[in-house]
This record gives structure tokens, sequence and C-alpha cells, in this order.
């Protein structure tokens, strides 16, 4: 099973640190992570994406409540939960038809098209895992050379 977990933490020094050692000794893996300051610059928010089964999940979660410096772990609800991430796909063009077919596919998948070369473009698209992988699959056969992903971000909807 897929978990997006959510940290509120105190923001300070050792923190991600203290998170990621506490997956690595449950032997537990991290899919993605991102971490960035909150509104009150004495919290951040982590967002961890990782599998496993509903009781290691909740192992994980349980673990990461005791922690002196975390505030709040909750495990979101993929459905009642606003998840995005952002990655930038560095593309290989054969030709100039090349460059038109990427540009309609990123358009399909509202990404923008950036550093446009001869040889090649970037894709810059921000959207769920899921979209991500479908459309890596679809630019597999340009030719990708390069893909940077920065890892989930994630909100819970209001009123749930």
């Amino acid at each position: 099973m897929w978990a997006i977990l959510t940290l509120l933490v105190e923001n300070k020094p050792g923190i991600l640190f203290k998170v990621t050692h506490l997956f690595r000794s449950r032997n537990f893996n991290i899919d993605s992570i991102s971490v960035g300051v909150t509104e009150n610059p004495d919290y951040s928010r982590m967002t961890i994406t990782t599998y496993g089964n509903e009781k290691q999940v909740e192992q994980i979660v349980k673990q990461l409540n005791k922690m002196i410096d975390t505030v709040e772990v909750k495990q979101l609800d993929e459905n009642k939960t606003v998840y995005r991430e952002l990655s930038i796909f560095k593309i290989k063009l054969s030709n100039a038809n090349d460059s038109m077919e990427v540009n309609k596919l990123a358009n399909a998948y509202g990404g923008k098209v950036h550093d446009v070369k001869k040889d090649s473009l970037m894709v810059e698209l921000t959207a769920t895992p899921d979209q991500i992988k479908a459309f890596e699959e679809l630019a597999k056969p340009f030719g990708i050379i390069d893909v940077a992903r920065t890892g989930v971000a994630a909100l819970e909807r209001s009123g749930v």
C-alpha cells in the first residue's frame, strides 16, 4: 500500500536526520520526501511517501509521533488530499518533428517546455506521481537524457 505521511515538526537542525534515521532503523524505505518551512517559521512540514502494509505504516506513524520535535503526524487519505510532485525531464530530439511531438505530449500533461536546443529540450511537469510516470513512459521512445523529481508535497482538503 502506498502511504502519504505529513509531519509538522520544529524547524531546527537535525530533525530531518532524526526522521530519516527512524525510517532506516525500522528497515522502512522512503519513496519520496519534501520538506519546507510553513507559514510559521518555527515549524517545517515534511511530506513523506512510502510503501508498506497497514500495520507497518501504523507503526511508523506511532514511532514518528513519539519523537520530541514532532508536533503532528498524519497519514493522509489520497482521495481527500491535494498532492503534487514537480519533475523536470531532459528529452533527446533526433529530428525537428520530435520537438513538435514532445511539445504536444507536454501540453497534454499540462507541462511547460524549457531550454529548447537542437538536440534536446526540457519539460517541467507538476502532477501526481502516477501522471508523471505515465508521461515518462510516453517520453521514453524519444530518449530521456535526465530526470529530476522533487518528491510529493501534500495538504489535506478542507472540511475532511
